[in-house]
This record gives structure tokens, sequence and C-alpha cells, in this order.
């Protein structure tokens, strides 16, 4: 008799979940010895390594914004269908290891090592039929994801 599926394909997803922790681990000792800016008044630059924020992103901060004083914080786990997520949080600290962006009063914080993965990309606030979020819509360290945009496979 054959083997159920979860067991036929479990070996795979670990392969690729150690995968992916490696790169992650990799990511973080070579980000850790390059210079970084991590004050709290650092703006964001016109560079292609920035990460962007839309208009509708900026807009919909604003309104959460105006009961609290949070920012957006942006980070990259392993896991999701294509091996990587983006993960959305609102905070109210910024990090020593963090890289902030501001723009028109937004304050978008990324961790060091989640950096390595959104240089360049474009954070965007959709409002859809079956969802109100914040997603990433143009990453050029991303070579594929899946249609929900919340992961994405990265280019090696």
């Amino acid at each position: 008799m054959s083997k159920s599926l979860p067991l036929r394909i479990s070996p795979f997803f670990i392969a690729r979940i150690k995968q992916n922790h490696k790169l992650l681990s990799s990511s973080f000792s070579s980000s850790s010895s390059a210079l970084h800016e991590s004050s709290s008044e650092s703006f964001e630059s016109p560079s292609l390594d920035a990460v962007h924020m839309t208009d509708s992103c900026i807009k919909r901060m604003k309104e959460l914004q105006s009961s609290d004083n949070k920012m957006l914080r942006l980070s990259v786990e392993t896991g999701g269908c294509s091996g990587f997520q983006y993960v959305f949080d609102l905070d109210d600290k910024t990090n020593p290891d963090d890289r902030a962006f501001v723009r028109e009063g937004v304050k978008l914080v990324v961790d060091d090592i989640s950096y390595d993965f959104v240089k360049g990309a474009t954070v965007d606030y959709v409002e859809e039929l079956i969802r109100s979020a914040f997603v990433v819509t143009t990453n050029p360290s991303a070579v594929g994801g899946c249609s929900c945009k919340s992961s994405f496979m990265v280019k090696l």
C-alpha cells in the first residue's frame, strides 16, 4: 500500500526549511559585518537599496497613527508556500539593528537580516474583497512567489 501524501512530501518540506534556514543564517553573518544605519533619524534615500512606500501605504499608516504613534515593521521569515514570507507588524520601538525609512512622517523599519531580502522593494496597502493588508508589490530580490503576495522565492 502506498504512503499517505503527508508522509511522502514531508521530507521535501523539511529539506526546504533547512535550506531556507541556512540562507537566513548566512545572510545574518554577512550583514552583521556590514556597516548599517540604525539611527532613528534615517530618511528614505532615493537609492535603489531603499525600501519604498506607496501613497496608499502612507495614507493607511497615517490613519493608524491617528490613535497611536506606531511605525510599520517589515520582516522576513522562513515559511509560506514559496520558501520565505513577509511579516508586517505595528511597532512602537526600534531595535539597534533596524534600518528606518521615513516618508511624510511615516516610518517603516526593517531589521538587518530581513533588509537583505527586501532591498529596493515597494510596500503598498491594498484593499480587496477578501482582505485589506500591507503587501510587498515589487521586490528585486524575489524571483517568484504565490498569488497571495505574502511569500516569495529568493534569487540565489
